[in-house]
């Protein structure tokens, strides 16, 4: 076969994604999609689930003789997979269960397990995992190739390097192998399947790359061949704020840079292995973290075309089994060379520093045990060596606890209330990374999983997706209502015809009727209400009053100006319709909007007091402040402490003696607590409220609960539960039954029909429907069944 450039692609996949038959087929349906767009499959897989730690007990075990039951597990779970997807066991494994048996034998007779004969025991379980996939492959009309990784990919010698890390921890070549491609490319086979985690040294002998190294094996191979992209499959969908199995209200992070990503699985992430990012960064690959078990969940994209997101904080990781070493001495102060003396010595034992802190008589450095074989013969050398020049200890069990993101030092001011989860515990060290990416403590292991429930609480509980943020894992996994209720964006399906329109008018603003009908009707069949006002100050294009208009909506006013615009597009409309609602108005407004007939809205005591005139013998409806406001932030949150809006209930009666004067009624009772609002009992909170104040006016028969319905100002963002709105409302209604009960929504309506252009704001466009054609501001097109409007922004 003739292989295009860039036509390969590598697939990894982790323990849990190749130990039962469903993920073989899960497998099998990837394969044959890439296969379809033209790709040609290079397939990594790692043991089954459990099996490599089965085969380290098998050594344990063996240097008292008590190996055999796990060998006989281990040989039983692959049979049994065997069975599953119709194979044969006995043909394709047989060999390969001879001699795991003779291997752990040899460490039993002689009581001794050398990083030599443990890197040939662990690659085992790769190698029977991917001869039973293989088999299955070509058992379903597949053309398969099983590939020996320890032939394609050799460990780079590292100079004095300890044997341990030589044969366990083993690094490789990945620099762009044509020999190979071309190996590769003249073989019949359509797919390629190989092992991770193993290697060859220059000897020819068996060297793993550390446990997890399945991932870098993708990676080495991604770039060994130029892949067009490497997917990395496993049991999560992507990587995520936190760890979704501990906190579910974790989201999915979409995008990420290899800088990003390398941190977050530095610090802990355990859905990819750190090692494997780097080859593919250096030549430019795209990674794709994906989920075996629900491979329509988009997952996370890691590459050079992350968009830049800004300063944040984007995930919260904990890392445990984290080693401390303290070293003091008075005698380093301005010593030379103390602390190259100090590291010659880790390097001696094969250990590698993570992070270090420094004062002017200690040392503290940490060891990961990703990056080290941690055993307690290691560190008893590692100290006996480190006192002949210092006091050295060991601190452990820790835990790391990082927050990761970009530009942390630019925000460190807003996160200050954040770093209160910390107090009154033993931090043992705190660094700041000098990239920027990352702020770590060092803390007790016991208290790494409630500091990160803590601070991923405080960081994350008010996102909503976005580009960057996905769903929770809860809302993927846990809670499809929630999905399903996430609104469609309209202008999906139709981004290349509004393209296209920006291009022949640009700037402009665009309107979906059909959104704007389907969002009026939602608003309308909300039970218990008896008027919906729209907030015109939302909008206020001609088009969309008119479909607010046809709707029978009235229209809530908050100048003369806009009352006015009203009237000129509906003549004919009744008084009732205009609902007119000032914030601290001047005279002539109250009586105009008096004497014109439609509703008036007072906010404060102000008016009665000065001009008692204006409202003599008026009926009045008044804004009262509940006392809690409500939003999307602090800013929207329009009554409660320090808001300017609305009457004080203290000072009802009040009111009520300056009304009795004048001979004013208050016929309404008015609140708006907020914008952007999606707790759905929020309205009759309200309502209930405003029902208890009504006792103060015996002429109340109207109830006036605002607007504030949150809309989703992200693409896929959950909505407002509607219909639970509708309940509770229900309920205060039928409590009510005396009572006209008001909506008064603005943003809802409209904020979710409308896109514009890059360079928007001057021309607007609206159309009637997309079963209408589209059109722009060009003259030179035939209107449609109702010509849109084109309005300036700046009127």
């Amino acid at each position: 076969m003739s292989l295009a450039k860039n036509g390969w692609v590598v697939l990894k996949y982790g323990g849990t994604s190749v130990s039962t038959l469903p993920r073989w087929q899960s497998i099998e349906a990837v394969i044959r999609e890439r296969r379809e767009e033209g790709l040609t499959p290079f397939v990594v897989c790692s043991a089954l689930s459990g099996v490599s730690n089965a085969l380290e007990k098998a050594l344990r075990e063996a240097e008292h003789g008590r190996h055999e039951p796990v060998l006989e597990q281990i040989e039983g779970q692959h049979r049994g997979l065997a069975a599953d997807l119709g194979v044969d066991a006995d043909r394709l494994l047989g060999a390969d269960f001879e001699e795991l048996r003779r291997m752990v034998l040899g460490a039993s007779l002689i009581r001794e397990i050398s990083p030599r004969l443990k890197a040939r025991v662990m690659a085992m379980g790769e190698i029977m995992s991917t001869r039973l996939g293989a088999a299955f492959l070509e058992r379903e009309g597949l053309p398969t190739r099983w590939c020996d990784a320890r032939q394609m990919l050799r460990a780079v010698e590292e100079e004095a390097s300890h044997e341990a890390r030589r044969y366990l921890s083993a690094s490789c070549d990945f620099a762009p192998d044509a020999g190979l491609q071309n190996e590769l490319a003249g073989d019949e086979a359509g797919v390629f399947l190989t092992q991770g985690f193993i290697a060859h040294n220059a000897e020819g002998e068996t060297v793993l790359l550390g446990r997890g190294g399945s991932d870098t094996s993708g990676a080495y191979f991604a770039a060994k061949l130029q892949a067009s992209r490497l997917e990395i499959w496993t049991d999560v969908p992507g990587m995520f704020t936190a760890n979704p199995r501990q906190i579910p209200s974790a989201r999915l992070l979409r995008q990420l840079s290899y800088d990003e990503a390398q941190e977050i699985a530095t610090t802990g992430a355990k859905v990819l292995h750190p090692r494997c990012i780097e080859p593919v960064r250096r030549h430019h690959i795209p990674l794709y973290i994906k989920s075996t078990e629900d491979p329509a969940v988009e997952g996370t994209v890691i590459s050079d075309d992350a968009p830049d997101f800004g300063p944040q904080v984007k995930a919260v990781s904990a890392k445990t089994g984290i080693t401390l070493v303290s070293m003091d001495t008075l005698g380093m102060w301005h010593q030379v060379g103390f602390l190259a003396d100090a590291f010659a010595i880790f390097k001696r034992n094969g250990l590698s520093v993570d992070q270090i802190a420094t004062s002017e008589t200690n040392v503290t450095v940490s060891l990961d045990p990703m990056a080290n074989a941690l055993d307690p013969s290691t560190i008893d050398a590692l100290l006996k060596d480190l006192n002949t020049y210092c006091s050295a200890r060991v601190v452990s069990p820790c835990a790391s606890v990082s927050l990761v993101g970009r530009k942390i030092r630019s925000i460190l001011h807003e996160l200050a209330p954040v770093f209160e989860v910390f107090d009154e515990q033993s931090i043992y060290m705190v660094s700041q990374a000098a990239s920027d990416l990352n702020f770590t403590f060092v803390v007790d292991e016991a208290q790494a999983d409630r500091l990160v429930r803590s601070l991923h609480a405080q960081l994350f509980a008010d996102k909503q997706p976005d580009e960057l943020f996905g769903f929770t894992w809860s809302e993927l996994f846990e809670d499809e209502e929630s999905r399903r209720r996430a609104p469609q964006a309209w202008w999906r399906e139709r981004r290349e015809v509004l393209l296209g329109l920006a291009a022949e008018t640009t700037p402009a603003y665009v309107y979906d009727e059909q959104s704007i009908r389907e969002a009026i009707g939602t608003l309308k069949a909300i039970e218990g209400v008896d008027r919906v006002f729209y907030a015109m100050k939302a909008n206020p294009n001609p088009y969309i009053l008119r479909l607010c208009h046809e709707a029978d909506l009235g229209f809530e006013c908050v100048s003369p100006g806009e009352i006015e615009r009203v009237r000129s597009l509906f003549p004919d409309i009744e008084t009732g319709r205009i609902l007119f609602t000032p914030n601290f108005a001047p005279r002539q407004e109250y009586r105009a909007a008096l004497e014109s007939g439609v509703f008036v809205t007072l906010d404060n005591l102000f008016p009665l007091e000065s001009w008692p005139e204006v409202f003599r013998n008026r009926d009045l409806i008044v804004r009262v402040d509940p006392g809690r406001g409500r939003g999307h932030h602090k800013y929207v949150r329009t009554a409660g402490a320090q808001s300017k809006f609305g009457v004080a209930p203290e000072e009802l009666p009040y009111l009520k003696e300056l009304a009795r004067r004048v001979d004013a009624r208050v016929i309404g009772l008015h609140a708006h607590v907020g914008s952007g609002i999606k707790v759905a009992e929020t309205w009759s909170d309200t309502a209930v409220a405003l029902a208890s104040f009504a006792r103060h006016f015996e002429d109340v028969r109207i109830i006036n609960v605002g607007g504030g319905f949150g809309v989703s100002e992200k693409p896929d963002a959950a909505a407002l539960d509607v219909e639970a709105v509708s309940e509770h409302l229900a309920r205060f209604k039928a409590a009510h039954p005396d009572i006209e009960l008001w909506l008064e929504p603005g943003r809802f309506p409209v904020a979710s029909a409308g896109v514009r252009s890059p360079r928007a704001c001057r021309t607007s466009v609206a159309w009637p429907s997309w079963s209408a054609p589209i059109v722009g501001t060009s003259t030179t097109r035939p209107p449609p069944a109702r010509t849109p409007v084109r309005w300036s922004c700046s009127s």
